[in-house]
């Protein structure tokens, strides 16, 4: 939810924009559901939803998301986390990559990582958003971030009143620890 909380600033143009509405391209990995996908094209972002290339019923979940939202414009392609395909290979230059509780499972912390890395390598600017649950406080990302070259910023989720136990009316997130960080390149990758 809170990745998707995040967008709710971004609905209008903001002022001195003349009525312009900034056209980003958001691919969303691990979409599951798709909330904040479907959040940011109901915004004006371009997106493409992503899930595992391997489980066609997750890809399937995206499309019924979409076709719901009356989003036919939102592309869905298969992508499995640390390989390289054809589909991944031909995504477009994206401005924001976002994920919403990608990191469950400590297995997949560098595959998730390292597909990150790939995209931000053809577009250095390219930001990663992500929220999750901290399941763990053993759990961390900072060595696989240090060892991608990789820098992140937490954001405190009350900078944008995401964090009460409930939200917009659910009982999401209750009483869960919920993060959002903020990954870009290290400098030393520019």
């Amino acid at each position: 939810m809170a990745g998707a909380q995040r967008f709710r600033f971004r609905e209008k143009p903001g002022p001195g924009t003349d009525g312009a509405v900034l056209e980003l391209c958001v691919p969303q990995i691990g979409a599951g559901v798709s909330l904040p996908g479907i959040l940011a094209a109901k915004c004006g972002a371009k997106v493409i939803l992503s899930d595992n290339s391997e489980l066609p019923h997750c890809l399937d979940i995206c499309r019924q998301s979409c076709q719901l939202n009356h989003l036919s414009q939102v592309q869905v392609v298969g992508l499995t986390w640390g390989h390289i395909t054809k589909d991944l290979l031909s995504l477009p230059p994206q401005d924001i990559i976002l994920a919403s509780d990608v990191f469950f499972e400590p297995e997949d912390f560098e595959s998730i990582l390292a597909t990150v890395y790939f995209l931000m390598q053809r577009n250095p600017k390219v930001q990663f958003w992500s929220t999750y649950q901290v399941r763990s406080a053993d759990w961390s990302l900072e060595g696989l971030l240090y060892k991608w070259d990789m820098k992140c910023v937490h954001v405190p989720l009350k900078s944008f009143e995401a964090n009460k136990e409930n939200i917009a009316g659910s009982t999401l997130p209750g009483r869960h620890t919920i993060e959002m960080l903020v990954v870009s390149l290290s400098k030393n990758s520019f």
